[in-house]
This record gives structure tokens, sequence and C-alpha cells, in this order.
């Protein structure tokens, strides 16, 4: 008995090293098949081994869409045959490539009768003939009531004439669709003898609006058998890509800059009926989205634009695009910059706002370091709670930014224009001197809500507008106070992108479906 029990033992030994010597070559087979990327599915894993915690989800870069395949069997292609897969090859490299080629920036000059792409073929001579918190919507946050409020005869009333603007009565705003796409930038040609209106969609197609029109008269009796119709709209597409912002050259006004996330500045000649690219990165693979454009009123050869990686650019529209002599960038931020505005009358003053929830005030009048390092002098900074969308100037010296935090805030420099260069603000100094509770929770759907200041009041009263979750346009003054909330019938969608004519109480909106909301 005793041997058999030994001889058992010396079989179960044998056995166990068997097993260690198993186990030890699985494991290394296994080492050796992750190294090559060989690895078993997380179905082989035996169930008794413990569940490790879930890795963060790792980013997956964006691939270009692959064409829908279509039947080989019909077509009398054998499957898996070399004849199959050089076809499947043939339509994806041929879709990869019209998908580039979509998207590709246009440097040539592009004609605007040659880039309509809806509504009626140009016409400068007409259009342009005297010019050369959680969204309830419409529940109003400010009433009649609230206009009466105050003791301020002259605030009671600005509301009064502010409240009074109503709805462009010919065409009500679901039936004025301005661009194809969700539109980003808005804006009104300078002209105060009929409001005229402009916006930059998602695609890069720019909407023009004569607001002038009138609707077409229709009989009673006829009113059944009649479909209303929009009024007429012209649509370009100068660009390949969204255009972020445009704005009219302060030295003439029949020149329209947009800056587009093709990574190019185009400049719109509405009395020749051209638009010539005048920057874009020398590298044309490169791919620099663009934020921001503007044209300072000292000098109408400089061209200032932002980009969404945290750049600014100042470049000399007189140097030739193929060299890089007149472009000077800057690092301003490790995230993108969502807007940059110059101070009106001092535009050596720049305010930018960013992701990375900071609004920054810089003068371009001192640049420091040396290379890449080189910065404009930084004045100040002020850091809000979240990301701030928009930073804007007005003509005396207040900025207004718009944050994540559901907050407009207003910065008050009004002694700006006796700064020295370099002067460094104190952290009271950049206190914000009013803080405005918004909801900006605009989401995936909706552009970025962002103040915007009517630049030459004619009454001398500075005010912003802004859009509103609930489906209006809130309007405010330079301390805060609210002078009305614009509405009415057939607002079916956020008119987020909000913008004041520069001189005359009109204001334009535009929404996520392309509709233009205009009050007069």
């Amino acid at each position: 008995m005793a041997r058999q029990k030994a001889a058992v033992s010396d079989y179960e030994r044998k056995r166990q090293e068997n097993i260690a010597k198993t186990q030890a070559l699985l494991r290394n087979l296994e080492m050796e098949a992750a190294e090559a990327g060989l690895a078993p599915t997380a179905r082989s894993v035996p169930s008794e081994k413990p569940k490790s915690k879930k890795p963060a989800p790792k980013k997956v870069k964006q691939e270009e869409p692959v064409p829908r395949r279509t039947s080989s069997r019909l077509k009398g292609i054998e499957a898996d045959s070399e004849k199959a897969k050089r076809k499947a090859d043939e339509e994806y490299e041929a879709q990869k490539e019209a998908n580039r080629v979509k998207r590709q920036r246009i440097s040539d000059d592009l004609n605007f009768m040659d880039i309509v792409v809806a509504g009626k073929s140009w016409d400068q001579n007409g259009m342009f003939a005297s010019i050369v918190g959680p969204a309830v919507p419409y529940e109003h946050t400010f009433t009649a009531d609230n206009i009466n409020e105050t003791t301020d005869k002259g605030l009671r009333a600005l509301r009064e004439k502010m409240n009074n603007l109503q709805l462009w009565e010919d065409f009500e705003p679901n039936e004025i669709k301005i661009t194809p796409e969700r539109i980003y930038a808005m804006g009104f040609h300078p002209t105060a003898d009929k409001p005229l209106v402009f916006a930059g969609d998602k695609l890069g197609n720019l909407g023009i609006c004569d607001c002038s029109q009138k609707a077409t008269e229709v009989k009673v009796e006829d009113d059944e058998d009649v479909d209303t119709e929009g009024p007429s709209i012209t649509t370009l597409k100068p660009h390949t890509r969204t255009i972020h912002t445009f704005q009219f050259n302060p030295h003439d006004p029949n020149a329209l800059f947009s800056a587009s996330y093709d990574s190019t500045v185009r400049k719109l000649d509405l009395a020749k009926g051209v638009a010539v690219e005048v920057y874009a990165p020398s590298d044309k693979s490169e791919d620099a989205p663009l934020s921001g454009v503007e044209i300072s009123k000292d000098d109408p050869n400089i061209l200032y634009f932002s980009t969404l990686d945290g750049r600014f650019g100042m470049y000399d529209m007189r140097t030739p695009s193929e060299k890089a002599a007149g472009l000077d960038i800057f690092q301003l931020s490790e995230k993108k910059i969502g807007g940059f505005s110059l101070h009106p009358l001092h535009p050596h003053l720049l305010a930018t706002a960013s992701l990375d929830r900071t609004v920054k005030i810089w003068d371009l009048r001192k640049i420091n370091g040396k290379g890449n390092w080189r910065l404009p002098a930084l004045l100040g900074e002020h850091e809000s709670r979240l990301s701030v969308s928009h930073a804007a100037w007005n003509s005396t010296g207040q900025v207004a930014t718009a944050s994540y935090d559901d907050t407009i805030k207003i910065h008050d420099f009004c002694d700006c224009a006796e700064w020295k260069t370099g002067k460094i603000l104190s952290e009271a100094e950049m206190t914000p001197s009013a803080v405005i509770p918004h909801n900006n929770q605009t989401g995936r759907w909706v552009t970025i809500l962002r103040a915007q200041w009517q630049l030459s009041p004619q009454d001398g009263v500075q005010r912003f507008c802004i859009g509103n979750m609930n489906r209006f346009v809130d309007i405010y003054t330079a301390k805060g106070q609210q002078l009305a909330q614009l509405g009415g019938e057939g607002i079916t969608a956020v008119p987020a992108v909000a913008k004041f004519h520069p001189t005359l109480d009109w204001v334009a909106a535009g929404t996520a479906s392309g509709k233009l909301c205009l009050w007069m």
C-alpha cells in the first residue's frame, strides 16, 4: 500500500509539472501574440478571471466615409477574387479623393456668378444700387412689467423703444431661409438706406437678403389657392467649410472679409462681384481653421485673424501670397481662441477669449521675446469657471464676454485711452463691473452664443444683443441693464447668432436651420 501511494504521488507530481510547463508555454504564447497584435478577444478570457476596470475609450481618428458596396454577384464578379478586391479598392480610393477635393480650399479668385448656389443670380445693380438655465421655449425672462420697474425715465424710454421693435412684417422667420445650413455668422451691411443682411453657414455658403422687399399682394378670393413664398435671397459659396465670422471693411463698405474653417480669408468685392483670397497658409496642405477676422480703422492693409489652435496673426495684405514676410503669428493660448476683437478707437488693444477659460487683454504696440516665443504685452487676464466663447470691445472701452458658466460679464476699461505701453492691469481692474446670469448651454446643435455690441448707436447708449435659448434675442446696456427681449410668431428655433446694425436699431438673428429673424 505504501509503494502504491508513493507511486501515485510520483505520478501526481509528474502531472503537476506537466501542467505548470503547459501554463508557462501558454503565457509565453499570449505575450508574443499580444506584442504582434494578435491577442485573443475578451471572449477567450476565462470567466473565473477577475474583471479589470474598463479603460477609458480611446480617441478614434475620424476616417473618410467609404463608398457603399454594390452587389458583385449581380455584376458577375466572383466573390473574393482579385477582380472583386481591385474593384473595392478603386471605389474606396475614388470616394476618398472626392471627399478630399470637396473639403480642399480653393485659392483662385471666384466670380460671384460662378459661385451662386441658390436663389436669384447676382445682381449688383439691383441689390446694391444705392450703395455701391434649461431652455423653456417661448417663456419670457423679461416682460412688460420689467420695463416699468425702474425710476430712471431715460432707461424706461429706451426700454419701451427697443421693445417696440417688430419682426419683418412682410415675411415670417420660417419663410426666410437665408442659408442652406446652420448659421455661424450674421451681419448688416453698414448702409442706412435699406436693411441688407448677410449670413455665413456651416458649409461655406454666404446668404444675402435685401430686406426692403415687399410680399406679393394676393387677392382675398385667391387666398386659399396661393402658397406664401419667402423673399428673394442670393446664396454664394466663397468657402468650402464653415464661415465662422466676417467683417465689412471700415475703409470700404463694398468689401467684406470672411474667415473660414478652410484656413482662408477672402475679400468679397460687392461692387466688382469677385471673391479674392487675401490670406491662406503658404503650405496648401496645412489645415489651420480660422475663428476670427478684423481690419482696424487705422490701417486698411493689415489683416488680423485668430485660429482654433490658439494663434493670433497679423498679415500685411500688400505682401505677395507666396511670401511670408508680411505675416506675424503669436501663440496666445494653448487652446482654441473662440473670438477676439480690437478696440474700435484704439486698435492696438486686443481682447481674446479662449477655451482655456480666460479673457485676456493685450497691447500690440509692445512685442516681447524672440523667435517662436514672441508675444504682445499681456496687460491682464480674468479666469471664468468654464470656457469663454467670445470677447468684444465697444467704442467706450467695455469688453463683453459670454461664458459656458452661464454668465455674461462686462469688463470696464473706460480709461484705456490713457494707458501707457505695456501697462499691467491689477486683479481689481480685471474684475467684471457687471455679471449677468444667462443660459449659454447651446449644446451640439445650436451655434455658440456671443455678445455683439452695436458699433455706433445714434443715441450714444452702448448696448449689445445676444441669443436666448428660450427662442428670443436679449438686449442689454453696458451697465448690465436689460432693455428688451425680442421674439414673435414664426420663430421655431433658437435665434443664436444675433447682430445689431452698426447705427440703426435693427437686429438680425440666425438659427441652426438657416432661417433669418429680423426686427426693425
